[in-house]
């Protein structure tokens, strides 16, 4: 994949840091989920405040430590739902 190098201020950086769910996000998934927000809030405003929402209550969850290894995901959901869930492409949002 091509790559591109961008110069942004300090400020405008560590507003994008507020928007990474985990420590090694990078920043090309970061700008990609603003992207995402900011075409759906034209296209569908109603959906597009439910989607903020939902980011900002998952970031709550898992700041307060509440979430599933994939071990545990495992002995919930059996191991051939994970193998799937795994396989197909994640959610940007």
């Amino acid at each position: 994949m091509e790559t591109t190098t961008l110069k942004i201020h300090v400020n405008t950086k560590e507003e994008l840091d507020k928007f990474k769910e985990y420590k090694n996000e990078s920043y090309d998934e970061v700008i990609q989920k603003v992207v995402f927000i900011a075409k759906t809030c034209k296209t569908q405003p109603k959906l597009s405040q439910e989607t903020v929402q939902a980011i900002e209550r998952a970031r709550t969850r898992l700041k307060q430590g509440n979430f599933l290894t994939k071990e545990e995901a495992k002995k919930r959901l059996g191991y051939r739902y994970i193998s799937l869930l795994l396989i197909q492409k994640p959610l940007i949002f």
